[in-house]
């Protein structure tokens, strides 16, 4: 008797359960579903507009690409300029600063991990208003790197994203046997080409899922592009789509969601490409042999 309730308690447990993630998952498609729906309704309006509109048009894309007043194509291109060069610099600096943070003994080690730690507990937003007078100043000074250049932009993101990658990296390294590099320096080898030809190939998991994720943070990253870039030739598709919303008193939601759909294709195929890479990095980097 009491094994069957047990059984009975424990198949009701999972169906909630089951139900909760059914209702999670419907919660967290139905916007994407209705966004890429109505960028196909004739429509320029969101009222009226239906999961499944009555007819569809691909004009919204037309007007997206062939209007001479947006600059869709300059956005894109801005955007995955700024995420790529980004990406290669964050995975440069992150992979030889946990190296270093991993092998080596220096004066200031612990300071350097309980700053990167202590940096990872405050959110970014509260050094918004510190960044925007930093690249101003920056800017006087040289204006390659002030404010509303991609420069600027760069060097924000790639300091930015270092910490916690940094962390997730050197965790990583910390379970390599330090038996392979002191066998490479005994037979002559350098410590940059341990990193490079030892190191670098073991951890490539991790190095593609900081890439990954460095990519996904800079091109869909909306509030500090928005506060140091100005002008439709210099902004990136995520501020562009928000500039068009605010300069127009009639706003075509078919085109501001065409536009969001375009703009959401390099990050989702990204996503479905490499989702393996990203949960098996993310472990690998969690766990310390």
């Amino acid at each position: 008797m009491e094994t069957n309730m047990y059984i009975v308690k424990k198949q009701s447990f999972n169906t909630i359960k089951y139900l909760i993630a059914v209702a999670l998952v419907i919660f967290a498609v139905i916007p994407f579903f209705w966004v890429v729906s109505t960028s196909f309704n004739p429509a320029s309006s969101l009222l009226g507009a239906h999961l499944i509109p009555s007819s569809f048009t691909v004009n919204n894309y037309r007007n997206l690409l062939g209007n001479t007043s947006l600059f869709f194509g300059k956005w894109m291109l801005n955007s995955l300029k700024v995420s790529l060069i980004s990406v290669f610099f964050i995975v440069l600096l992150t992979c030889t600063s946990a190296y270093a943070l991993s092998r080596f003994r220096f004066a200031g080690k612990k300071g350097v991990m309980m700053g990167i730690m202590i940096l990872n507990i405050f959110p970014g937003i509260l050094a918004m208003l510190a960044i925007f007078i930093m690249m101003q100043q920056i800017g006087n000074y040289f204006p390659v790197v002030g404010l509303n250049t991609h420069t600027g932009l760069i060097c924000v993101y790639v300091a930015g994203s270092m910490s916690i990658n940094v962390l997730m990296v050197k965790s990583y390294i910390d379970s390599i046997s330090k038996e392979l590099d002191e066998s490479a320096l005994i037979e002559g080898a350098t410590y940059w080409q341990v990193f490079w030809k030892i190191i670098l190939p073991v951890i490539k998991p991790m190095v593609i899922t900081v890439a990954i994720l460095a990519f996904m943070s800079t091109y869909g990253d909306f509030i500090i592009a928005n506060l140091l870039l100005k002008g439709n030739d210099k902004v990136t598709v995520m501020v562009g789509i928000y500039l068009f919303t605010q300069q127009r008193f009639d706003i075509n939601w078919g085109i501001v969601t065409a536009g969001t759909v375009m703009a959401a294709i390099p990050v989702v195929v990204l996503f479905f490409a490499s989702q393996k890479y990203i949960i098996g990095g993310v472990m690998m980097g969690a766990i310390k042999e």
